[in-house]
């Protein structure tokens, strides 16, 4: 399989280093407007710096490949969902953009390959972790999603650095989220529904936010009484965006507080990615719950140091690059959803980062 990833940035270079390792991927061609901010040692990857909004450029970068990966901002999808669609090439992303995710959908109707949007943790893995543990009650009531990407050390008030793209934290914090309460589906403000809960002996906050969910209330419409996603922070944090947010008005201005948080708050690569999921329902024995709970942490591919929010990240869509390689999607939009976890971990990435108890093993370095 002949893979483009569009976007080389840390999570960009993170998927061509996993596809590096899989045998079922032949060559990736990277493209981005900006070359990598390190020389690449990766054997099976070629480099070409364009802008990716660049319509004529991006037709032919993609004509006679395979799959199409973007990791480039949000913003950007449309464009290349539209033309993976005219080429008839399969389309992965990682949004977490509502909005997105509607017209990728309306792109992918009668297309013979696969348009997966939403790949990746949150939503991506997190989303096919929830419902697998769903399928196996007859009878749900709840299903509660939590994930929390954070720095294992921080000193400021916040209790917060940056571990991933900026633009993508903002456009969470800002937007409507969907949730399913009392048997109906609605919107909510992000910052909202918090929450106290305690793993491993820390206590952390969560709260609403934008997108995490993915397209679940959809599927699940009518089936369960309670579903939502919140993002899992240390204690302190919400408070503080509610005051930057609205207090400030900056959600009203979010240019400005992405340029703030750029500058000012700093970037880390020491952290830890949580997953919690918990559902309840019932079978012909009684009420029963279901749980998984998992802590990623950074690690290193071939000598080479990646955060967990890569690594979490990148394999939730390599492992479905594989599932596709294998035959295991079908065409036209796929949900995240309709992957069994069980398919999910046998596959070589997959398995490797969200398999077992704690850290999962990587390849032995080459």
């Amino acid at each position: 399989m002949k893979v483009c990833v569009l976007g080389a940035g840390k999570v960009g270079t993170t998927i061509g280093a996993m596809l590096e390792s899989c045998a079922f991927c032949e060559a990736v061609y990277l493209a981005d407007c900006r070359p990598p901010a390190a020389p690449l040692p990766l054997s099976k990857a070629q480099f070409e710096s364009f802008d990716v909004a660049d319509t004529k450029r991006l037709k032919a970068f993609i004509a006679g490949k395979d799959a199409v990966v973007r990791a480039a901002p949000f913003y950007l999808n449309r464009e290349i969902a539209a033309a993976c669609a005219q080429a008839g090439v399969a389309y992965f992303d990682l949004t977490e953009d509502v909005e997105t995710t509607a017209v990728v959908r309306r792109l992918a109707e009668g297309a013979s390959v696969p348009f997966m949007p939403q790949c990746g943790l949150a939503p991506g893995a997190i989303n096919i972790i929830g419902a697998s543990l769903a399928r196996e009650l007859p009878a749900l009531r709840s299903l509660e999603l939590r994930v929390g990407a954070l720095p294992l050390y921080a000193s400021n008030a916040m209790k917060y650095y940056l571990s991933w793209n900026t633009a993508g934290l903002i456009n969470e914090y800002c937007n409507l989220c969907e949730v399913i309460c009392g048997g109906r589906h609605l919107l909510v403000e992000a910052l909202d529904g918090y929450e106290r809960l305690t793993l491993d002996g820390t206590e952390y906050e969560a709260f609403y936010t934008s997108g995490g969910v993915g397209i679940l209330c959809e599927t699940y419409a009518g089936r369960v009484r309670e579903l939502n996603y919140k993002t899992i922070r240390y204690p302190g944090h919400r408070d503080l965006m509610k005051f930057l947010l609205y207090d400030l008005n900056l959600i009203e201005n979010r240019k400005l507080l992405t340029e703030i948080f750029d500058q000012e708050v700093p970037v880390t690569e020491t952290d830890v990615v949580i997953l919690y999921v918990n559902v309840v329902g019932q079978d012909a024995e009684g009420v029963r719950q279901r749980s998984f709970a998992k802590k990623i942490y950074g690690d290193t591919i071939d000598g080479r140091r990646y955060s967990a929010i890569q690594l979490s990240t990148a394999a939730g869509l390599v492992a479905v690059l594989e599932l596709y390689a294998r035959g295991r999607l079908a065409g036209g939009f796929v949900k995240q959803e309709s992957v069994a976890f069980s398919d999910f971990l046998s596959t070589l990435w997959g398995g490797r980062i969200y398999a077992g108890e704690e850290k999962s093993a990587l390849p032995p370095a080459r």
